[in-house]
């Protein structure tokens, strides 16, 4: 069971190292705003990945592979999403440079975190594939509770050590020093992320039309 857990771990660790649009975010609302608001995106998120945590081991990420045409939908409404998201930071970057940034809301940062992580249905095929990989062919329910208690803990703890970190006074200072451009910036990475999203569900339908 241990040897499992930890192999899950392991696989988790090394997909949250990679730099994603929830660090991009991050860094905007703890850098602009403050650690409480970063802490209620943290909570967002942790909550998505939760979800689609406990979604992979009840099959999610097998009726994503036999229709691949939900994950699809679900895909190009996350890009969206982030598309919309984008255009609200870099218009905000526009006007920074003479007027301060409103301030979300705990539950509106709680949004925005859960929406960018719920609107990923890539995470519960990376779950799904996880845990059929590290699990026993016919775990028990305690197996699969902690495998996914691994994956939550694994999330809060990344999650809430980038919004520490971000957070600290000296960073804010750096941040709001260069607070339009870098909201630009944010606009723009996140834009990014959400533009590459929708291309590749795209090129993805077009391969797979007769």
């Amino acid at each position: 069971m241990f040897a499992s857990l930890f192999a899950i771990a392991l696989l988790h660790w090394a997909v949250l190292l990679v730099p994603g649009f929830n660090v991009v975010l991050l860094a905007q609302l703890a850098g602009a705003q403050s650690r409480a608001v970063a802490f209620a995106a943290v909570v967002g998120m942790t909550t998505a990945t939760l979800v689609w945590a406990t979604l992979a081991v009840l099959g999610i990420g097998a009726v994503f592979s036999t229709l691949p045409v939900l994950r699809q939908g679900a895909q190009i409404a996350g890009g969206l999403y982030l598309l919309y998201l984008a255009c609200n930071l870099w218009r905000s970057g526009t006007s920074t440079a003479s007027v301060a940034p409103q301030s979300l809301s705990r539950a509106a940062a709680f949004r925005v975190g859960f929406m960018t992580s719920a609107l990923n249905p890539k995470i519960a095929l990376f779950y799904g594939s996880v845990f059929a990989t590290a699990l026993p062919p016919s775990p028990s329910w305690l197996h699969v509770a902690c495998a996914v208690a691994v994956v939550y803990l694994n999330s809060i703890i990344w999650h809430t050590s980038l919004a520490l970190a971000f957070s600290q006074k000296s960073v804010q200072q750096a941040y709001m020093r260069n607070l339009a451009r870098l909201t630009k910036l944010s606009g723009a990475v996140i834009g990014a992320f959400g533009l590459r999203l929708i291309v590749g569900t795209i090129q993805e339908l077009r391969a797979r039309m007769p």
